[in-house]
């Protein structure tokens, strides 16, 4: 099966790069000392920002799709 790779993401799309930037975010956040919800708030940004980007690749090599909830 022959895949259409122009609908992977490329590292400097948007979405990826906001995604990298979350997570410098997190670990700046972390090295500066935020701690408590803050820091969580920060984390869980970064870590749904790197889902979706995965969920899209998936999605996007033909691989399976989880249903939203």
């Amino acid at each position: 099966m022959k895949r259409d790779l122009s609908k992977v993401l490329m590292p400097d799309h948007p979405m990826y790069t906001e995604a990298v930037e979350a997570l410098k975010v997190y670990h700046k956040a972390q090295v500066d000392g935020v701690v408590g919800i803050e820091l969580e708030r920060l984390r869980l940004m970064a870590e749904h920002r790197f889902q979706a980007v995965t969920d899209y690749q998936l999605h996007a090599l033909g691989g399976p799709v989880e249903k939203g909830h």
